[in-house]
C-alpha cells in the first residue's frame, strides 16, 4: 500500500477485563494483516488507573499509528467490529471492557458527526492517551498545540510503563 495514497490515523487502545494486552495485540495484528491498513508505529504498553469510573481494575493502554485507505466512517466501523469480535460489551460509560479502540486523529481532519468526532473529544485531557501517543507522535499538532505540550499539562498520576518495548504487540 503506497503511503502517498493513504491516510494517517492515530488510534487509542485500552482495556481492563480478561487479558487486555493480548486483546490489544490481537486487534493491532488484525489491522496490520489487512490489505487496506498498515500499523506504522505503536507506543509502549502502559498500566493506568481507571478514569471517570474509578471503582474498577487498572487499565492497559497504548496508541498506534495506522496508514489506511479507509474513510473515517469505514475505519470506525472496522474498529467496532474488532471490539465486538473481542467480546466488548457497552453497558457502562467508562466502565470495564475487554477492548476499546478510539480514533484519536485522522490526518488533519476535524469531524463532528453523530457517530464520530475527530480529534477525539477528550483525548487532550487524558494522560493515559497523551503519554502513549507522545511515544511516537509528540510533535503532532492537535487543536493548535503539539501532543508533547498537551502531555505536560495532563495528569499522569499513577501511569506506569507495563512493557517498554514498542514491539510488545508483535510478540504478545
Amino acid at each position: 500500500m503506497p503511503e502517498a495514497l493513504t491516510h494517517r490515523a492515530a488510534l487509542g487502545l485500552g482495556g481492563n477485563l480478561g487479558d487486555p494486552a493480548r486483546a490489544m495485540a490481537d486487534a493491532l495484528q488484525a489491522l496490520d494483516a489487512r490489505d487496506d491498513c498498515m500499523v506504522s508505529a505503536v507506543s509502549r504498553l502502559y498500566r493506568t488507573p481507571p478514569w471517570g469510573k474509578t471503582d474498577q481494575a487498572d487499565f492497559f493502554n497504548a496508541c498506534a499509528e495506522l496508514h489506511t485507505v479507509l474513510t473515517p466512517a469505514e475505519l470506525i466501523a472496522l474498529c467496532l467490529d474488532i471490539e465486538r469480535h473481542m467480546k466488548r460489551v457497552r453497558d457502562a460509560r467508562w466502565g470495564p471492557r475487554t477492548l476499546d479502540i478510539d480514533i484519536l486523529t485522522y490526518d488533519d481532519l476535524t469531524l463532528d458527526s453523530e457517530r464520530l468526532v475527530i480529534p477525539h473529544p477528550r483525548m487532550l485531557e487524558r494522560g493515559f492517551v497523551l503519554m502513549p501517543l507522545a511515544d511516537f507522535a509528540g510533535a503532532m499538532v492537535v487543536s493548535g498545540r503539539p501532543v508533547s505540550d498537551w502531555l505536560q499539562a495532563a495528569d499522569t498520576t499513577g501511569i506506569e510503563i507495563a512493557d517498554g518495548d514498542p514491539d510488545w504487540w508483535r510478540r504478545a
